[in-house]
């Protein structure tokens, strides 16, 4: 007897890049010598004053349930530092805390998108934002996006897009898979036209603070009613604590602390407890660090691929990604990340997993890897350009 299953699970695609670590960690087992180019994960540990806050908060047996909205300390360290960072008054009271980005987007998608309405995503984009739409039997309307917008929804874009089943769009900045970063004004324009619609802006701001030679705006700067997605993954490293936070208008906390309450009750104890040290000036310091030898990795990588003949139009300014065209080489994306792990053994990122506009002339680099390696991997990438057969 054959089981039915969902079409909403159906419909949702897989990462495709996991075939292709899968076969990578086969290689790794069978002895070779892998260079990891394709996860979005930082490469350094969780930094040890955070560890070490988790280790004392479970000494302490801090292990039962906190509040659906989180521990109140960590919303106003929060709150706290987006006064410091932006210079952005937020009460604790509009923050949730929640498992990981992701329960965020859970969230802001759930409470604002009914089956058949849609946000306005940029094609390419992280996948999982249009996956939630359709878990939550809403939609993305993509928007096919390019170096000319510089990968970002515009005011223009959001006009031209714009129909009467849009309830808001979702931009991100720093943006996965690009790195670019949208300015306080490009934020105040689409804030302004996605108002003019009567619909919400949603943010997605978990690449803050790996911005480069910049700061990154944040949209609450211009626009308080704007919801924003934040995570403690990337700039503070603590991607398998599973936490993230979520900054929503007043009005509409009492219905997304309802959401939280059914959906998942509430966020990892021990992780809040450890993120309390994220924001001591020790662990800042250990972040900054970081951040500095993610733009010294930026600056190696991006022009050697450019040597090599990978078409990067738009020099990214924060995140840890390189978008490259692979036109000049021919061939489809996949086969290409293919040929390159095979004969290579460096693992990197099709397009397919970002959208659909330009996706299989497109590859995704993600400098989570020390220099040394990125040196190696560029070795290795140049040899295998010589007998890459589209």
């Amino acid at each position: 007897m054959s089981q039915a299953y969902s079409a909403r699970s159906g419909a949702i695609e897989p990462f495709h890049v996991m075939a292709l670590l899968a076969r990578a960690n086969e290689l790794q087992a069978d002895g070779h010598d892998v260079i990891h180019l394709e996860i979005g994960e930082p490469d350094f540990t969780t930094a040890a004053p955070i560890v070490a806050a988790g280790q004392a908060a479970l000494a302490a047996g801090h292990t039962r349930y906190t509040a659906a909205r989180g521990l109140p300390a960590l919303r106003e360290a929060i709150a706290s530092f987006y006064e410091e960072r932006y210079g952005v008054a937020v009460d604790p009271g509009r923050i949730l805390v929640t498992p990981g980005g992701s329960g965020a987007l859970l969230l802001a998608s759930s409470l604002l998108v009914d089956p058949g309405r849609h946000w306005l995503l940029a094609d390419p984009g992280y996948p999982c934002n249009r996956h939630f739409l359709r878990l939550i039997e809403g939609e993305a309307q993509l928007v096919p996006v390019g170096p000319t917008d510089r990968y970002q929804l515009t005011p223009e874009l959001v006009d031209r897009y714009w129909n009467d089943a849009s309830v808001g769009a979702l931009v991100a900045s720093p943006a996965n898979p690009t790195g670019t970063v949208l300015s306080r004004d490009e934020l105040a324009g689409l804030s302004a036209a996605v108002s003019r619609k009567g619909g919400h802006l949603v943010v997605d701001e978990i690449y803050h603070g790996l911005t480069y030679g910049m700061d990154a705006a944040s949209v609450l700067e211009v626009d308080d009613e704007a919801f924003v997605l934040n995570s403690f993954s990337k700039y503070f490293g603590m991607t398998g604590w599973r936490l993230g936070w979520l900054i929503a208008p007043e009005a509409a906390v009492p219905e997304l602390e309802k959401l939280a309450q059914n959906l998942y009750i509430s966020a990892s104890t021990v992780a809040q407890h450890a993120a309390l040290a994220c924001f001591e000036p020790e662990t800042l310091a250990i972040l900054e660090q970081r951040r500095m030898a993610f733009a010294a990795r930026r600056d190696f990588l991006l022009p050697a691929l450019r040597e090599l003949g990978f078409d990067i139009a738009v020099e990214p300014e924060g995140a840890f990604y390189l978008y490259a065209d692979i036109s000049a080489f021919g061939g489809d994306a996949f086969q290409f990340c293919r040929h390159f792990l095979e004969t290579e053994h460096v693992a990197f990122t099709p397009g397919l997993d970002f959208g659909r506009h330009l996706a299989s002339r497109h590859v995704r680099f993600a400098y989570t890897q020390d220099i040394d390696r990125l040196k190696q991997a560029v070795e290795r990438i140049a040899r295998g350009l010589r007998t890459w057969r589209p």
